[in-house]
């Protein structure tokens, strides 16, 4: 079989909403990336696949392919399951090389929640069902795994140290394209701020007597990333080294009243499929919309920490909704040439009640 690979990956920095990005459209952020994803590309793309959640709505792929520069030619896919988008843009690119249907693929995700024209956020589930606001269904999550309060800020505050700890080895520079003159570093991240004095501080901000606070769950974010995927054959024709290998993925659906637990059966299934479990894991990125999403995963799943998030997770960078699946693709393709690992995880659970997740392996 034609086995897909990723080449390049790169990602704009991850802006506040009404923050440093707030005067890019959501197109003008992608085409930064795409312009430095095709910079030494001496072939054409066969298509631009885009994930977005929250507008301005049209085929912003398309949109972004043709602020980008690329050619008329070339056709673009916009992509909307919410905050898997980006994840499920990369899935569908490796899937569609692995099909034959094309060799080259620019694929990702792209969020401008500072441009978002929709004032309310789009229905997750009809209301017999249930359609509770993210914060409320991760206040649920927490409740029915017993997660405390103290657990979730100790979480979260392992997540900004890592961040801090790899803005100051200079981690990101690689990954993130050169905006204008605004910093090549992620909006949220302060390697001065005394984080833990923080997390203690804060109320919480979804539910009275709740466990959940502004600084244990991530922020509203604006962004993009992306990668180039194409079949391993293409790819050593053209000279490039591949680093991810495309083994499979699964999605899975779970009660949307607890969409924070759609990674359990996503990744279990995914584990079985290819015969493996988690021991044979050796990272993993998990969007962290919330500390009690991660901490129930991860115990579900036996997720080591030292595995999980190895770099700092959504809690401390942000959560730009469509691109952070792709963000996480991104993470671990520079992560695999910093660390002695064969397989990764990305995974992301989403509104809805809806679990993604996607399996690499190194391939060079």
């Amino acid at each position: 079989m034609t086995k897909a690979v990723v080449v390049k990956a790169k990602r704009t920095l991850i802006g506040k909403k009404d923050g440093w990005l707030k005067h890019y459209a959501p197109e003008q952020l992608a085409a930064f990336v795409i312009q430095a994803l095709v910079s030494d590309l001496s072939e054409p793309v066969d298509e631009v696949i885009l994930g977005n959640a929250v507008g301005p709505g049209g085929n912003i792929a398309r949109l972004s392919a043709l602020e980008s520069g690329l050619p008329a030619s070339v056709p673009g896919l916009t992509i909307d399951r919410q905050c898997g988008s980006g994840l499920e843009a990369i899935r569908l690119a490796c899937h569609l090389v692995e099909s034959g249907a094309g060799q080259i693929y620019l694929a990702g995700g792209v969020e401008s929640t500072s441009q978002s024209p929709y004032e309310q956020r789009a229905r997750f589930s009809p209301e017999e069902w249930g359609d509770p606001d993210m914060g409320i269904a991760a206040e649920s999550v927490a409740e029915l795994y017993g997660i405390t309060r103290k657990q979730q800020d100790e979480y979260a505050l392992m997540s900004y140290r890592r961040a801090v700890q790899s803005l100051k080895k200079g981690y990101f520079s690689d990954e993130m394209v050169k905006i204008d003159d605004l910093p090549k570093q992620d909006e949220g991240i302060n390697p001065r701020m005394n984080y833990e004095r923080m997390l203690r501080r804060l109320s919480p901000c979804f539910k009275e007597g709740g466990t959940i606070t502004l600084g244990n769950c991530c922020g509203v974010n604006d962004g993009a990333a992306a990668v180039l995927v194409m079949s391993e054959e293409k790819a050593k024709e053209l000279g490039y080294r591949p680093v991810l290998r495309f083994i499979g993925s699964a999605v899975a659906g779970v009660d949307p009243n607890y969409p924070a637990l759609g990674p359990i059966p996503a990744i279990s299934s995914l584990l079985h499929a290819h015969s493996l479990t988690m021991q044979d894991i050796d990272l993993v990125e998990l969007n962290e919309a919330f500390a009690s999403k991660v901490i129930a995963c991860a115990g579900a799943l036996s997720i080591p920490y030292e595995k999980l998030n190895a770099e700092g997770g959504a809690i401390a960078f942000g959560h730009p909704y469509g691109a952070s699946g792709a963000v996480l693709v991104t993470r671990l393709f520079h992560e695999y040439q910093r660390y002695d690992a064969k397989y990764a995880i990305a995974s992301i659970g989403i509104g809805g009640g809806i679990g993604l997740a996607v399996l690499w392996e190194r391939a060079s």
